[in-house]
């Protein structure tokens, strides 16, 4: 399972970027995608994962009412629209995906990040 982000950029202050995530491979079934993120120094946590089937998404409360996260054209394939920026919304941001392999094991992938930047 290979997961590539695209979108990242620099944004100023109240701006907005989209991040887009597309995840390829053969042989699995995406269970649930979101996305996390890590600024500098600081550990990574998790910034939107919606629930198994996609019926819904959590948000973390920093970014509740700013970002949305949404699917794309293809099931595999989801977007995080990311409204009103702010510096503290500085970091690398990462798509996951828990999926299903052979019908029965669980994994969690990542993909290799993308740099959103907002000056402060």
């Amino acid at each position: 399972v290979q997961l590539v982000e695209s979108g990242g950029g620099l944004v100023q202050a109240g701006g907005s970027l989209r991040l887009s995530c597309v995840a390829s491979g053969t042989g699995f079934r995406i269970k649930a995608m979101g996305w996390d993120r890590q600024a500098p120094g600081k550990q990574r946590e998790l910034v939107a994962l919606e629930t198994t089937g996609g019926h819904s998404t959590n948000y973390a409360v920093p970014v509740k009412g700013r970002f949305t996260m949404s699917r794309g054209n293809g099931t595999n394939t989801i977007n995080l629209q990311m409204n009103s920026l702010k510096p503290e919304d500085t970091a690398v941001y990462y798509c996951r995906a828990r999926v299903v392999i052979n019908s029965n094991n669980e994994y969690v992938f990542w993909g290799q990040g993308t740099q959103v930047t907002v000056p402060s």
